[in-house]
């Protein structure tokens, strides 16, 4: 049983005779009759009574008739939902970000639904550790890393380059000074981020290195609660610049240059490189690279692979 023949059997229920039938087809009556007529043996039930010069339904065509008409509807919604997504008229993103990288997506997501109000966006948090599993598996389609993926299925654009800063609160002896050496830093209480990373892991060895030791007197589990922390006369803290932007700017914290601290980092948007994008997802990284042009600086959109 095809669409076509539930097409020519709903139009001879409708018009009540084969040749009207044709007619509204643009068919010939032998061609609508020998469909029925297939369909008909096809379904071991006769379909309109033949005793009547009208087409009309026997009991199984009337059964038919219903299902007939749910089946060419639901291809008709689907045919209009599929024009919607190409029309960016609506469709779902997911995006698989962790605290810090979602800080890239926020001037991109204000673009996106500018653009595209009707596409409903899902940032789900995740690991940065589980991030590229996230997206190989389908459970995103897009995911934001602040290191190089090293799965040979994925692809990545560079998006943003970040770098981790030395924070602390405006009233800090430190505050007015220039610069600054980590062996000034030995004797600081540092508020820290709770989550294990190769950057706190690479601050760690920094001091080290140095001979310096490190006071992380506090950890923290959210990058919000380090800065408000700090803010307010608590300690000092290393934190990624996108995420101190607009404290700084409200003087809220000062950023002291240390002399021999040097952690830049790119942050990435990766997505799968056998399958095809979504629509949404095309679109969005269309806007994420006319962001990197727009606002320059740290934005970027550079391609890796």
């Amino acid at each position: 049983m095809e669409l076509s023949q539930l097409e020519v059997f709903l139009a001879v229920a409708r018009e009540r005779r084969f040749s009207r039938a044709a007619e509204k087809l643009f068919r010939t009556q032998s061609a609508v009759s020998q469909t029925i007529h297939k369909l008909e043996g096809e379904l071991g039930e006769a379909l309109f009574d033949r005793s009547s010069r009208e087409g009309v339904l026997t009991d199984a065509g009337k059964v038919l008739y219903e299902y007939a008409e749910k089946l060419l509807n639901l291809r008709t919604e689907a045919a209009e939902s599929l024009s919607e997504l190409r029309e960016l008229q609506k469709g779902k993103l997911v995006i698989a970000a962790n605290e810090f990288t979602a800080l890239y997506l926020l001037p991109v997501l204000v673009e996106f639904r500018r653009v595209h109000p009707m596409i409903k966006i899902a940032v789900q948090r995740a690991l940065g550790s589980h991030i590229p599993d996230d997206v190989l598996r389908h459970s995103a389609e897009i995911g934001i890393l602040s290191y190089e993926p090293q799965e040979p299925s994925l692809r990545s654009v560079v998006v943003y380059l970040d770098e981790l800063v030395f924070v602390a609160p405006p009233n800090h002896p430190l505050a007015s000074a220039g610069q600054v050496s980590i062996r000034q830093l030995g004797a600081e209480s540092f508020v820290a981020h709770i989550v294990p990373s190769p950057y706190r892991d690479k601050v760690i060895q920094l001091f080290k290195t140095h001979k310096t030791p490190l006071h992380m007197d506090l950890e923290l589990p959210t990058l919000q609660a380090i800065k408000q922390f700090v803010a307010i006369g608590n300690g000092v803290a290393l934190l990624p610049e996108i995420c101190v932007e607009a404290e700084l700017v409200r003087k809220e914290l000062v950023r002291i240059p240390v002399r021999e601290l040097q952690l830049k980092r790119k942050l990435r948007l990766i997505y799968r490189k056998e399958g095809n994008l979504s629509h949404a997802a095309r679109a969005f990284l269309k806007v994420a690279e006319a962001v990197a042009a727009e606002r320059k600086g740290g934005y970027r959109f550079q391609r890796e692979s």
